[in-house]
């Protein structure tokens, strides 16, 4: 990471969440999750949204075994990324959406960048790795439900929007994210889950140069469950682990 910390760091609370134990439970709530459909716990990787978390409490979660966070606010990751310091394993992913006066900040300070939402988008994010001298992974964002208010590609767009960001040599797609439409009953995110997995299913057989469409970054603490019985490889969690934030 190129991060300085530039900015003084979140203010740090104190708060009665155990970190610990709230990782340990959504740990078995995935390998509950993936047994009731035959697949492998192994293959299914938790990622700890870290959105208005202080740096504490993601050190808490680190010690706790969790080994991918993922942060919304570029501002937020300039002053966590260094006050977390590098730690073996450790890995940031971009999760939020993308400003494009911002992109030169995020693109190579993070692993992974889940919510790229047009061509235009990939096309400077390529242009950016490009002068840096590396390959950016990235996931495609994906609209299911159609929501005027959300960004990503309509399922229809997707076909078409890989044959010209597979075309870039400084990106790579390495999957689809989505986020459905909240719902207090987690069950009415399933089909829109299902929507993704379909969708990315449909695409695995084409034949990529820069990525393999593996991930499928989906899933929240209300209905992570559901998404993994739909085939999340990534689940997304903030409140489940850190407790409800203002």
């Amino acid at each position: 990471m190129s991060f300085t910390l530039s900015v003084s760091p979140l203010e740090e609370t104190s708060f009665s969440v155990n970190v610990a134990d709230n990782v340990q439970k959504i740990r078995e709530g995935i390998r509950q999750a993936a047994l009731r459909v035959g697949r492998d716990p192994s293959t299914i990787r938790l990622l700890a949204a870290t959105k208005t978390v202080v740096s504490s409490r993601l050190i808490e979660a680190y010690a706790a075994g969790v080994r991918i966070f993922g942060e919304n606010r570029l501002q937020e990751a300039q002053e966590k990324i260094p006050a977390v310091g590098p730690r073996q394993g450790l890995t940031w992913h971009f999760i939020g959406q993308m400003q494009r006066r911002k992109l030169k900040d995020i693109v190579g300070n993070f692993a992974v960048l889940h919510s790229i939402e047009s061509v235009e988008q990939a096309r400077n994010i390529n242009v950016i790795a490009e002068k840096m001298g590396i390959q950016q992974d990235i996931l495609l964002e994906v609209n299911v439900a159609g929501e005027g208010t959300k960004g990503g590609f309509a399922s229809k767009d997707i076909p078409e929007a890989l044959v010209h960001i597979d075309q870039l040599p400084h990106v790579a797609v390495r999957g689809l994210m989505t986020l459905p439409p909240f719902s207090e009953n987690p069950q009415n995110a399933r089909p829109y889950f299902a929507e993704l997995r379909q969708l990315r299913d449909s695409l695995s057989q084409e034949s990529l140069k820069q990525g393999g469409l593996k991930e499928l970054s989906m899933g929240m603490s209300n209905d992570y469950h559901v998404a993994i019985e739909e085939g999340a490889t990534m689940v997304r969690i903030g409140t489940g682990i850190f407790g409800k934030r203002g």
